[in-house]
């Protein structure tokens, strides 16, 4: 792997806040919050590729479990037992495939940046539900079917996150030529 610039692990720390006070601009509900860290972790994907974004992301899941309060309900080792912390998985490896996908060509169109933003969606869904599915089922033993889990780990959120992961992809093209220009990213 090359060497991170200075200005890549500036950036990268930028994202990892975002991430951590993504965690905090929240909506209470039943069993998962809705927050902006799915907006942010997408972002970090789209804006400084896989390689960066991902390790962004990871270093945020990885201080929030050494002790760090950082995620939603706080930090610690023991977060790997809450129902949501599949959600955390999930941002990593989704912000490593969105910076895959937005980054796979040169000049990434806003067409590929939304279909970015929308795999990482599902990859974030994807790890959410089924890891709350695991806890709830076997560490918990709380007997919650596969459609129970939909409805209260996704389908209750998807519209909204539909909306912010546009947002995000928007965004990252306006912001994308202007990071380009002053800091030469590299993907």
């Amino acid at each position: 792997m090359q060497k991170l610039k200075i200005r890549d692990m500036t950036l990268m720390a930028m994202f990892t806040a975002l991430s951590a006070i993504g965690a905090f601009i929240k909506i209470p509900t039943p069993l998962v919050p809705f927050t902006l860290q799915t907006m942010f972790t997408c972002m970090a994907g789209l804006i400084l590729g896989k390689k960066k974004g991902g390790l962004s992301v990871a270093l945020y899941v990885i201080l929030g479990l050494v002790g760090l309060p950082i995620f939603t309900k706080g930090g610690g080792p023991q977060y790997i037992f809450e129902t949501t912390f599949g959600y955390l998985i999930g941002f990593a490896v989704g912000a490593y495939v969105t910076g895959a996908i937005a980054h796979a060509k040169e000049n990434p169109s806003l067409k590929r940046l939304i279909c970015a933003a929308m795999v990482n969606l599902v990859i974030v869904y994807a790890f959410g539900s089924v890891y709350g599915y695991i806890i709830l089922n076997y560490v918990n033993h709380v007997q919650y079917g596969a459609v129970q889990v939909l409805m209260a780990f996704a389908l209750p959120f998807i519209p909204a996150d539909v909306v912010t992961s546009l947002f995000a992809a928007i965004l990252a093209k306006k912001l994308l030529p202007v990071l380009e220009k002053q800091f030469s990213l590299s993907y």
